[in-house]
């Protein structure tokens, strides 16, 4: 069977965290994410649940989320930002990515 390359991008810290738990498993990384991958192929779904602990969202959750944003950014000194401003930052941010 031909092989492929699949390269992920993830915190340092979770690495070494999953690389140990992995060897506690007797496998590398490697092995875990193709035992992964086979059961996501085989069960045809991902084999656990993604939730979001908030599961509504308010204008009230959504109002308190950008006054606690906009007192940061004052705090931090950049709540007189510009909107261009705030865009040249968004798009430096995914050019870090």
């Amino acid at each position: 069977m031909a092989q492929a390359t699949f390269s992920v991008r993830m915190d340092e810290t979770l690495k070494k965290q999953f690389d140990g738990l992995c060897q506690d498993f007797g496998m590398n990384a490697s092995t875990a994410i193709n035992v992964f991958a086979r059961a996501v192929v085989r069960q045809r779904r991902i084999p656990f649940e993604i939730s979001s602990p908030e599961t509504d969202i308010t204008r009230e959750g959504a109002m308190q989320a950008f006054n606690t944003l906009r007192a940061q950014a004052k705090e931090n000194g950049v709540s007189d930002m510009s909107l261009d401003d705030i865009n040249k930052e968004i798009d430096r941010a995914r050019a870090e990515v």
